[in-house]
């Protein structure tokens, strides 16, 4: 196994920068998501990683390596991209040797890793078919099969879970992370759903617009997010964000007064996240939120309406308890979780970080 290092890393396509010159540690036997939306640079960074791509600054090191010149297949790693790029005509048992045999390996070696890796997967029923003979969840079982079989320094992986359905990609994810741990393999992991991002890594990377806008284990990420970029997109429903303007050192939340932390501006940003407020008892002071829409989803209830002078705010409550009446237009006073909430400036930059 090795480390990764990735140091100045940029990349421009003409005029267009897709990555600004980014710093990056993954470490031995760490896995690692990539997490961010569409058209965020997180694919072009694990193409530059293998290879694939060329980086117009920077370089790539893997372990203690320069690799930032070599070709693919001088890096020491697999990858697992995702449309599962199986060999059709050859059948499972050959498709998991295939990298083995273009390495030469002896076919007492070849055996053995298909037979381990195969058994890691639980895909020795199917070594004698085709892929056309394999669900999608099968062919991908043997995709991750065939790159972890010629034991690679590092395994990336590129949305490898996105194309199947949604009760599959539970049942895959859990027996990736299962699979991955017991191999100790460092991987770099790609995807654009945070439920995959904080399952599966030890650390995620949020990009957006070509940089990294925090990086930090999944409790970090979800808890304390650095911008305003990082909580509005993780987290379902994503963090709430109010404009409340800070007035003799206090905040007015609706009459629920806040105080923020020392040093704030004239305007803040409050977030907080939907499950982080209960219902205010009588005379226990609150905020008040009028509702538009109430959706039961199984055990908790997701409520959509507004607060803090008609700004957007989504909450969850569970459905267990005695509710107030969830008929629309209706007010409800709710209490937050002081401990809980996040300050940010107006430009969407934390003010301080949780303990």
């Amino acid at each position: 196994m090795a480390s990764i290092t990735i140091e100045g890393v940029a990349k421009r396509f003409g005029e267009v920068r897709a990555l600004a010159e980014l710093d990056l540690t993954v470490a031995d036997g760490e896995f690692l998501a990539l997490l961010g939306p569409s058209g965020c640079g997180k694919t072009t960074l694990l193409r530059i990683i293998a290879g694939l791509e060329s980086q117009t600054s920077g370089r790539v090191l893997i372990g203690s390596r320069d690799v930032s010149a070599l070709p693919p297949r001088k890096r020491g790693l697999a990858m697992v991209f995702q449309n599962y790029a199986v060999f059709p005509h050859l059948t499972v048992y050959e498709n998991v040797a295939f990298g083995l045999r273009m390495a030469k390996a002896d076919k007492a070696r070849i055996a053995a890793q298909v037979e381990k890796t195969a058994a890691l997967l639980h895909i020795e029923a199917l070594l004698k078919r085709h892929p056309a003979q394999l669900s999608g969840g099968q062919r991908q079982r043997v995709a991750v099969a065939r790159a972890l079989a010629v034991e690679p320094a590092v395994l990336l992986m590129d949305e490898p879970l996105s194309n199947l359905d949604a009760l599959l990609r539970l049942e895959m994810r859990a027996e990736l992370k299962a699979v991955l741990a017991g191999a100790g393999t460092t991987t770099i992991y790609v995807t654009h759903d945070q439920t995959e991002a904080m399952g599966l890594a030890d650390r995620i990377a949020v990009m957006h617009a070509g940089r990294i806008e925090q990086i930090g284990t999944p409790s970090d990420i979800y808890d304390r997010p650095a911008t305003r970029f990082v909580g509005g997109f993780v987290g379902s429903p994503p963090m709430n964000f109010l404009e409340l303007p800070v007035r003799d050192g206090k905040v007015d939340l609706g009459g629920f007064i806040l105080a923020p932390p020392s040093g704030a501006g004239a305007m803040l940003l409050l977030g907080l996240r939907g499950e982080d407020v209960v219902l205010a008892g009588a005379g226990e002071g609150g905020f008040a939120f009028t509702l538009k829409v109430a959706e039961l989803l199984g055990p908790q209830i997701l409520l959509t309406g507004t607060a803090a002078g008609g700004q957007p705010l989504r909450i969850v409550l569970s459905a267990a308890g005695p509710l107030p009446s969830l008929t629309p237009g209706s007010d409800i006073a709710l209490r937050p979780d002081p401990a809980r909430l996040r300050w940010m400036n107006e430009a969407g930059q934390a003010l301080e970080t949780r303990p």
